[in-house]
């Protein structure tokens, strides 16, 4: 008997395979010898970007990747963080 795949596991298979592939396409564009191929990288990264966008919030307005809401200290210290390593 077969038993079909759920929407959050097709879900989840999609996002991992978008963050598969712009880790992918990310690598490609660094290694790039020639602008065209370098700029056509980048289109598709971005595409790649967009898609694992859309499925993440997918995956999170039907409450498939719950992500907490951020407590303000942990913000501040974060930003604190990485705001050294900016200058």
């Amino acid at each position: 008997m077969n038993t079909p795949y759920t929407e959050k596991e097709i879900l989840g298979d999609a996002l991992a395979t978008a963050k598969f592939s712009t880790d992918n396409y990310n690598t490609f564009s660094n290694e790039c010898a020639h602008e065209n191929v370098r700029s056509t990288m980048m289109r598709i990264l971005n595409d790649e970007h967009e898609i694992q966008n859309e499925v993440f919030h997918m995956m999170s307005s039907k409450g498939f990747y719950p992500t907490p809401s951020a407590e303000e200290k942990k913000i501040t210290e974060a930003r604190q963080k990485y705001q050294s390593c900016v200058k």
